[in-house]
C-alpha cells in the first residue's frame, strides 16, 4: 500500500485484503478517455452522491488543471485535480469510487499531488476537505486554517501543508 512520501507517478500498489481491488496504479491522467472517466466518476460522487449542483462540480477550470488518476486493468477508481497558483498547489475534486473507497486510493492520490507539487516548484497545497474527511488530510499532514464554512451545501474545512 502505498504510505506517506512513498509513492511514485506509475507505481503499481498492492493492498492485502479482501476488498475488490486488489492493486492500482496513481500517476497522471494520460488521455481524453481517461479525463472523461475522470468527469464522470466526479459528477457520480459528487453530484449523485451528495447532491452537489453539476454548475459547481463543473467549474471551468480542468484545463488549467494536472488530473491525477488512481487505476487498476483500464479501470478508473479515482481521481483529483491541481491546480497552480503561483507557489502554490490547489488540491481538489477528490473522488473515490464507492465500491473502491478505504483501500488507500485516496491517501495515494494525496501522496502523489505532493510529489508533483515538489516537482513543480510549489512551496504549499492548499484544500477544502469535506469535514466528514478531515482526518484522511490529517494524516497526510494538512492542517486546519479558520472556521468551518458552508461550500456546494457541504461542511468544508479549509487545511494547508507545506511542501518540503
Amino acid at each position: 500500500m502505498c504510505g506517506r512520501r512513498t509513492c511514485a507517478p506509475g507505481k503499481t500498489y498492492v493492498k492485502l485484503s479482501l476488498m475488490p481491488v486488489a492493486s492500482y496504479q496513481v500517476r497522471r491522467a494520460t488521455s481524453a478517455d481517461e479525463m472523461a472517466a475522470a468527469v464522470a466518476l466526479r459528477h457520480e460522487v459528487f453530484c449523485r452522491e451528495q447532491g452537489v449542483p453539476e454548475w459547481e462540480e463543473l467549474d471551468g477550470r480542468d484545463h488549467e488543471g494536472i488530473h491525477l488518476v488512481a487505476v487498476t486493468d483500464q479501470e478508473l477508481l479515482g481521481t483529483c485535480r491541481l491546480l497552480r497558483v503561483g507557489k502554490t498547489i490547489q488540491f481538489s475534486r477528490l473522488a473515490v469510487r464507492s465500491d473502491a473507497r478505504r483501500q488507500g486510493i485516496a491517501t495515494a492520490l494525496l501522496a502523489l499531488a505532493e510529489d508533483e507539487a515538489r516537482a513543480l516548484g510549489a512551496r504549499r497545497l492548499v484544500l477544502h476537505a469535506q469535514t466528514y474527511a478531515l482526518k484522511l488530510y490529517e494524516n497526510a499532514g494538512y492542517r486546519a486554517r479558520g472556521r468551518v464554512f458552508v461550500e456546494a451545501g457541504i461542511e468544508h474545512q479549509a487545511m494547508d501543508k507545506t511542501v518540503d
